[in-house]
């Protein structure tokens, strides 16, 4: 049985239970208005652990840690004592807007509403702290797009700027809370 709770922030580095590697074979873009997709052939790899770089788990504590500094939530998917699964949520990205900052399952798990329970918590503390709009910088892979819009999401034509720069050729999509 999966429960949901939240994290300590000093429970970040657990991450590195999570195994994010997947096979992509379909990918998104966003152009003029509608989401074309297009085959693929990417294999994902896990997070390294070592080194502290981009793609390995200190790389995203790192990178994570000011979320969480700055009021974001931490939450985690366990069953037992095992991470499947964990989303960041940060609050007050822009006027009556949060953003589900991260979201991962671990590839053992996937497809077995890990993902599900950990967006709806999150969207339960943006409707909880006045959002009216959950955001989402979703990677492009097929999986993940069809994931968010099966839970309500849709692409926007007004991407958060920051985000944007930081990750132009994501998914950026809005759900209304």
């Amino acid at each position: 049985m999966i429960t949901i709770r939240h994290m300590k922030a000093s429970e970040l580095d657990r991450i590195g239970e999570i195994d994010r590697s997947e096979h992509v074979t379909q990918e998104y873009s966003y152009r003029r208005g509608s989401l074309e997709r297009r085959t693929v052939n990417v294999m994902v790899p896990t997070w390294s652990r070592s080194g502290d770089h981009e793609h390995s788990v200190q790389g995203k504590v790192h990178a994570w840690q000011p979320i969480l500094d700055q009021g974001g939530t931490l939450v985690g998917g366990f069953d037992a004592d095992t991470l499947a699964g964990f989303a960041i949520y940060q609050p007050h990205l822009a006027e009556q807007m949060a953003n589900l900052s991260v979201l991962h399952v671990s590839r053992s798990y996937r497809r077995k509403g890990i993902g599900s329970l950990l967006t709806e918590e999150v969207a339960r503390l943006a409707r909880a702290d006045g959002a009216r709009h959950l955001y989402v910088s979703a990677t492009p892979s097929g999986p993940t797009v069809e994931f968010y819009r099966s839970h309500g999401f849709e692409p926007t034509n007004e991407p958060n700027e920051a985000l944007f720069a930081l990750e132009p050729n994501d998914i950026h999509m809005i759900l209304e809370l």
